[in-house]
């Protein structure tokens, strides 16, 4: 079935990220695409929906009343959609954020049971910066998010645990005489970033920090590089396209393992296609 809201979906998206750079790669359609469908719906509304100016993109005051009136019309959609179909005939749509790393490494294993039992559901997979899926997620941006677990979760949101990966430290493997002593390229922000700041601290040590990417493949880019010691899952290691030109440096203690987790909201449990995803 033709996505009739697919202009609703592109509109929230923006309003959150206030670029267009973003939204379109997010999004996957190109930035005149993204504009032309900003113009029919300020067109069609007859108000502005976001000031252009030197400092960014803004939500203006008739933007704010139809975010409130977009997220509504979708999830009244969604609700239609879904009200008691054949759990055998499950139809519509499901958003997935998970890194790149866990749709290689866990997303086939957890979406084969599913797609098999439930083939015309449409799965909406988007890909980003691990420290952003529980936000996309608890701001409606997608259903389902595959991210670290924190000891505790924003209220509102429930997780099932699908692994357990030990934190490393990786160096580049021509790197002499590596050590613990640094240089450090440490996440820019996430779970990671606060295990290994737990662990410095822990040691008495204030990491000389050479680089704070936002991704942990681009994380080990750099180390591969030469630029410092890394911090990573070890699932990330496992499955990065650089690891033969690392090496993993021993650490004892070592930092807190990583749990990750199927993550959804807790009021989406009542809804058949998160429902029939969390069982199985």
């Amino acid at each position: 079935m033709r996505d009739d809201h697919r202009e609703l979906r592109l509109f929230l998206h923006l309003a959150q990220t206030l670029n267009f750079g973003r939204t379109s790669l997010d999004c996957h359609v190109s930035p005149a695409t993204l504009t032309r469908t900003v113009q029919r719906l300020e067109s069609d509304l007859g108000h502005r929906l976001f000031e252009r100016g030197p400092r960014g993109v803004a939500l203006t005051a008739e933007g704010h009343r139809f975010r409130e009136y977009a997220v509504q019309a979708l999830e009244l959609w969604r609700s239609y959609r879904e009200e008691h179909p054949d759990p055998a005939q499950l139809t519509g749509r499901l958003g997935l954020f998970a890194t790149v790393t866990a749709c290689q490494a866990l997303l086939p294993g957890l979406l084969a049971p599913f797609r098999a039992a439930h083939p015309q559901v449409q799965l909406d997979l988007r890909t980003g910066d691990a420290a952003a899926a529980l936000a996309r997620l608890d701001e409606g941006e997608v259903d389902v998010a595959v991210a670290g677990i924190p000891a505790r979760l924003p209220e509102g949101l429930v997780s099932r645990t699908v692994a357990v990966t030990e934190l490393v430290l990786v160096t580049a493997r021509d790197r002499p005489d590596p050590t613990l002593a640094g240089p450090f390229v440490l996440p820019h922000r996430g779970l990671v970033r606060e295990t290994a700041d737990r662990w410095f601290r822990a040691r008495g040590m204030r990491p000389d920090v050479a680089g704070e990417p936002d991704g942990h493949e681009a994380l080990l880019t750099l180390v591969a590089l030469g630029c410092g010691t890394g911090v990573v899952p070890r699932l990330v290691l496992d499955h990065s396209a650089v690891r033969d030109r690392l090496t993993m440096i021993p650490a004892d203690p070592a930092p807190e393992p990583f749990t990750i987790g199927l993550c959804v909201r807790r009021a989406d449990l009542r809804r058949p296609l998160v429902a029939a995803l969390w069982s199985r």
